[in-house]
């Protein structure tokens, strides 16, 4: 089955979310200031902050849009696939490195300032990532339970997976030597090999 290698489509921030966004991942969450976002997004501080309250208000918002966006992506890249578990393994896989990819920056930004956010939006955040989890999960859980999958260990197996292709956004650059389809093709190959794919 051909593994649609197609950009993400990630809903557009609004400009300020963007502005805050470039410089979070430029200089990180500590090292910008409200100021420096609203001369990126053309704007005074009061400007900005007739908008937002606070700098954890548009890191929480970019967090949120990335992960959330990537659950849907998810879905719907499962719903689109055969029911059979490869089927929806090479779906999810897919999806995963394509978002990784494509959107490096949220992608990055919602791994990297984890440790930014307060305790709420937190707890909220690992809620959203535990929610992704669980997709690839199930999928192997049900390649294994098919008799199509051998790995003894499906749950570390499915963690594997999911932090290799979370990874892309670390290093991936679309000048590189690397298509989006050729590193889609490479991450399948490695992934099924984890699982111990059949056939």
């Amino acid at each position: 089955m051909a593994i649609d290698t197609t950009p993400s489509s990630l809903t557009p921030l609004s400009p300020i979310l963007e502005a805050a966004q470039e410089c979070f991942v430029e200089q990180g969450y500590h090292g910008t200031s409200i100021r420096v976002i609203a001369a990126r997004a053309g704007l005074s501080v009061p400007g900005l902050y007739h908008h937002y309250r606070s700098k954890q208000q548009m890191l929480q918002d970019v967090m949120k849009h990335a992960m959330t966006s990537l659950y849907r992506q998810s879905e719907d890249a499962l719903a689109a696939a055969e029911t059979d578990p490869l089927a929806q393994f090479n779906a999810l896989v897919g999806c995963l490195v394509r978002f990784h990819a494509f959107e490096r920056a949220p992608a990055f930004i919602a791994y990297s300032e984890i440790r930014s956010l307060d305790e709420e939006a937190r707890r909220e955040h690992i809620a959203r990532r535990d929610a992704q989890q669980r997709l690839m999960d199930q999928v192997v859980e049900a390649g294994v339970a098919a008799g199509e999958f051998t790995t003894p260990h499906p749950t570390e197996a499915s963690r594997a997976i999911v932090t290799m292709c979370t990874s892309v956004a670390q290093w991936y650059r679309m000048d590189g030597p690397l298509t989006p389809d050729e590193l889609v093709d490479r991450y399948l190959a490695i992934a099924r090999m984890t699982i111990g794919a059949r056939g």
